[in-house]
């Protein structure tokens, strides 16, 4: 037996804010999450000046995880949690919620995972040899310690998994913690992702790579998809974690139902490290599939989180993908066409978090029949010319949404969400 899949809860901890509510607000009113990078990661001169930090988070850490096993704990569990903790009791879901506890799973995206853990581990190491590394370097950095966390702080006793496809990472925990509850496998899942590798080490390599924003002016301006003044994206952190549970449970309980996940789909491009292919076979072909998957056609597709990253190349072939798969529905000259639009320009790149939180943003979206803006796009590059909702959120009426992953490794995860 299929069940229908429904999103009761989310949480989530970005730049834009530490709880869904802010997060989104701050999204609709197109507030940039991304400031000026911190005088402490000592990058001066370095062509990268922006970045999308969390900050304040401790008050909501303490309320989940003692105090005790903070410094045993990496950043991006403590992100995890956060927002695990808001999306189970958004959802009702308690640690003695009557229902057998190896029916809730839990699915987490990380897409880089304990970079600074790592690091700190190396130095311990370089400067005292063997005896001062710390017994906990390897639980603190290794990636399913997330859900591992998760499980145990809120007794989640289902199929435990880590996702690590890049960009794509959370998009596919969510599009695996979907089938798990579609096929009858699990009844609840907690799934999302979580990334807190917006450090000095990581900005100077991807910096390197020549993927960052080398924006001089306001910081906040700095990622800017589709625009012609684009350059790089901008590195950030955050968490974001859904509850899904199958509709019938969720109508039994009188949960209240953000949004319903009705398709997913993943493909590789098979063709370069970073690039995708040139004529966006893998994107295309996962869009198709969460398409057919879903059980529907381009004509109710309403809006469209794009990946978005605000690279020259990357938006550019996104917008050539869209025109493939969708033609004259997605053409701004088209009544009631399909709008796009990105949330990185207000987030920044989430990296493993940002799949989840895109996510979010459409059953958010599809609950308030408002699509979230592109910022900072005040002068259109000519080889993207779709409408992508320019600097103010759009009233919308929206059936159906989608939210595109496109990450390093040619990894493309799509995932299909209804009203």
């Amino acid at each position: 037996m299929k069940h229908r899949v429904v999103i009761t809860g989310i949480g989530l901890i970005t730049p834009l804010g530490n709880t869904t509510a802010t997060s989104w607000a701050n999204a609709c009113a197109g507030v940039s999450g991304i400031k000026a990078m911190p005088v402490s990661y000592d990058l001066a001169g370095y062509h990268a000046q922006a970045i999308g930090l969390v900050s304040g988070e401790q008050e909501l850490l303490n309320a989940v995880l003692p105090p005790k096993y903070h410094q045993r704990t990496e950043r991006f569990m403590h992100f995890a949690l956060i927002a695990g903790q808001e999306a189970l009791a958004q959802a009702g879901i308690t640690t003695d919620f009557p229902a057998q506890r190896q029916q809730i799973g839990c699915y987490v995206g990380i897409g880089v995972g304990g970079v600074a853990g790592i690091l700190e581990a190396g130095q311990q190491f370089a400067d005292g040899g063997p005896k001062r590394v710390s017994p906990f370097v390897i639980p603190k950095i290794i990636t399913n310690m997330a859900p591992g966390w998760l499980s145990m702080q809120f007794n989640l006793q289902g199929p435990s998994l880590v996702t690590t496809s890049a960009c794509a990472s959370s998009t596919d925990a969510l599009g695996m913690a979907f089938r798990a509850v579609r096929d009858g496998y699990v009844a609840y899942t907690l799934a999302g992702g979580a990334e807190a590798c917006a450090i000095p080490l990581t900005v100077a390599g991807f910096g390197n790579m020549r993927a960052l924003s080398t924006w001089a002016g306001d910081p906040a301006q700095a990622s800017r998809p589709f625009d012609k003044d684009r350059s790089g994206f901008v590195l950030a952190e955050g968490g974001a974690m859904l509850v899904l549970e199958r509709l019938e449970t969720a109508q039994a309980r009188g949960a209240s139902i953000i949004a319903e996940i009705c398709g997913y789909a993943a493909t590789t491009d098979a063709y370069h490290l970073t690039a995708m292919h040139p004529e966006g076979v893998g994107a295309i072909g996962a869009i198709n599939a969460a398409l057919a998957d879903a059980g529907i056609s381009i004509n109710e597709i309403d809006y469209i989180n794009a990946h978005g990253t605000s690279t020259p190349m990357g938006d550019v072939q996104e917008t050539m993908v869209l025109k493939k798969v969708f033609g004259s529905r997605v053409d701004p000259t088209t009544p009631d066409h399909a709008v796009v639009s990105s949330t990185k320009s207000m987030t920044g790149h989430m990296l493993g978090a940002t799949g989840a939180a895109e996510a979010a943003f459409c059953a958010l979206a599809l609950r308030d029949s408002l699509v979230p803006p592109t910022i900072n796009l005040t002068t259109a590059d000519p080889a993207c010319d779709l409408d992508y909702v320019p600097l103010q959120a759009r009233q919308k009426t929206l059936r159906y949404a989608m939210s595109n992953s496109f990450g390093f490794g040619g990894s493309n995860a799509v995932l299909v969400l209804k009203k």
